[in-house]
């Protein structure tokens, strides 16, 4: 009697995020014959090349081949990599791909190249939050709860067919940083999971996504981090939140912009508050409260001035004074400024 041969996996992430599925997967014994990362990029003071967490880990337990290709198309932008990086696949033959957050398209060719196909672990509850930054969008929006939706990859954007998912509340006191960290290691586990019971020849069931719920995360970008303190201070705190680590959601006192990143929402009162949006209105060792939106106000805990460290507010204030009556801007404010200045 012949023994069944083990599963060949593939695999293909780039942040932190996929390392930690990519540690799972090595540790649970699967031999993972071939790494895709996107291209080492500029970091750090000195923006000197660093590699991905994932091609670190790869080359530490060595693992590979390491492939960077800039594209998998092979009409693409760049043709001659993306050729020479999916017939390299094609001569491995991994039984398997596990993709997590690669940053890469991957076109039909290499979607069919595995005979299992490639699964995908994404950091939502499907079909809520497609996309790009799914557990951003999720704290920001003021979820109860997210969860990693092991999915069957297809063309579409996170459209494919669920295999399995596991839910993670959303505390008051979760960032992006903490959620990222949870997450992470559910999808280790589920993916795990779900090679055992490949390797065991067994079928993965497949749910197609219901039409209803559907979300995009759109990418985070620089320009959002700016509070528009004419908000809510409940949606504010949500947004610190989300944006905490990247990008840092601000404020704006003068030229000085300031980083915000723990607050708490305080409830609006019976009367509204006799100040616009964005005053302060105290500052002092338990917070800098600002007037916000629908007559609440904006506790901020944790801040940062330019070339500064994260400081708690009795730290911060020492240095940075910030005396009631003070005006943080509006969005709108900062822009015309900006267009005065140009």
């Amino acid at each position: 009697m012949t023994q069944a041969q083990p599963l060949r996996v593939a695999f293909a992430g780039t942040p932190e995020f996929a390392r930690v599925a990519l540690e799972a997967i090595h540790a649970a014994g699967f031999p993972v014959v071939a790494v895709l990362s996107q291209p080492d990029r500029p970091a750090g003071r000195g923006m000197q090349l660093q590699a991905s967490p994932v091609k670190q880990f790869a080359l530490a337990q060595n693992l590979g081949p390491v492939l960077q290709p800039r594209s998998l198309r092979r009409q693409g932008k760049y043709p001659e990599e993306a050729g020479a990086a999916v017939d390299t696949l094609a001569e491995i033959a991994p039984d398997v791909m596990v993709v997590a957050a690669y940053g890469l398209i991957l076109p039909s060719e290499v979607l069919t190249l595995p005979r299992h196909g490639c699964l995908n672990i994404h950091a939502s509850l499907l079909p809520r939050w497609r996309g790009a930054a799914p557990i951003h969008r999720a704290i920001e929006a003021g979820d109860a709860e997210t969860g990693i939706t092991l999915m069957q990859m297809d063309e579409g954007l996170d459209t494919g067919a669920m295999l399995s998912r596991g839910t993670v509340p959303i505390t008051a006191h979760d960032t992006t940083g903490t959620l990222h960290d949870a997450l992470a290691a559910l999808g280790g586990r589920l993916i795990v999971e779900a090679l055992h019971e490949l390797a065991a020849g067994r079928t993965l069931a497949a749910t197609p996504q219901p039409e209803a719920g559907i979300t995009y995360a759109e990418k985070i970008g620089k320009d959002e981090a700016p509070l528009d303190l004419s908000r809510p201070a409940a949606q504010l705190a949500n947004q610190i939140r989300a944006f905490n680590p990247f990008p840092g959601a601000t404020v704006q006192v003068g030229e000085t912009v300031i980083k915000c990143w723990q607050a708490l929402p305080l409830a609006a009162g019976r009367t509204p508050l006799p100040y616009p949006p964005g005053t302060v209105l105290s500052a002092d060792a338990a917070g800098v409260i600002i007037a916000c939106g629908d007559g609440s106000a904006l506790q901020v805990t944790e801040l940062q001035k330019p070339g500064g460290r994260r400081q708690p507010a009795q730290q911060f204030l020492q240095s940075m004074p910030l005396v009631p009556g003070t005006r943080c801007l509006l969005p709108t404010e900062i822009a015309t400024r900006a267009g005065a200045q140009a």
